[in-house]
């Protein structure tokens, strides 16, 4: 399986320990940068560019997934989910790694290079790419809502519980 990284300067450290331990793990990863340290750069530049990657081989049938990696994380995560298709999940701990793939069949996980230790991180990474999807008929329906939305900005219908109620009323 592939796995697509691309991070920023904060992430750049956790990103090349990854490189090397995906590869010793039988994965292929794809590095999409940066390269080399520099305090001021971007990481929409990599982060968005490891997303299309994800995005792309997904759309030609790949199984490819992706990691994106920042100080926090946060940033990382909002560029990802820009690109078309992709879900990615900010994750933090084990259970937040499992059900990123589990419950939301994320394609790609965020994790902050300042938040947690380096074995913590390589921990999240390594249940998120062993996790399979559910499919369980609640999470097809509910990322089926979300990619009706992603391809039409439609909202899903609301349930009959909240019909009359909130603003939409």
């Amino acid at each position: 399986m592939r796995v697509h990284l691309g991070s920023d300067h904060a992430g750049l450290d956790l990103k090349n320990h990854l490189v090397a331990w995906l590869s010793e793990h039988g994965y292929e990863p794809v590095d999409h940068g940066p390269f080399v340290y520099d305090a001021l750069d971007d990481y929409p530049v990599f982060c968005l560019r490891a997303a299309e990657g994800v995005a792309k081989a997904r759309a030609a049938g790949g199984d490819d997934l992706g990691v994106v990696i920042g100080g926090s994380g946060n940033g990382e995560q909002m560029a990802a989910n820009k690109v078309e298709g992709i879900r990615c999940a900010l994750v933090w701990s084990e259970d937040t790694a499992k059900l990123a793939r589990e419950h939301n069949d994320a394609q790609m996980v965020s994790v902050g290079g300042r938040m947690h230790s380096l074995e913590d991180m390589t921990r999240f990474v390594e249940l998120f790419l062993a996790e399979p999807f559910s499919g369980d008929e609640r999470h097809v329906r509910r990322i089926g809502q979300l990619d009706h939305y992603d391809r039409t900005r439609e909202l899903p219908p609301l349930p009959e519980s909240a019909v009359g109620l909130g603003p939409d009323a």
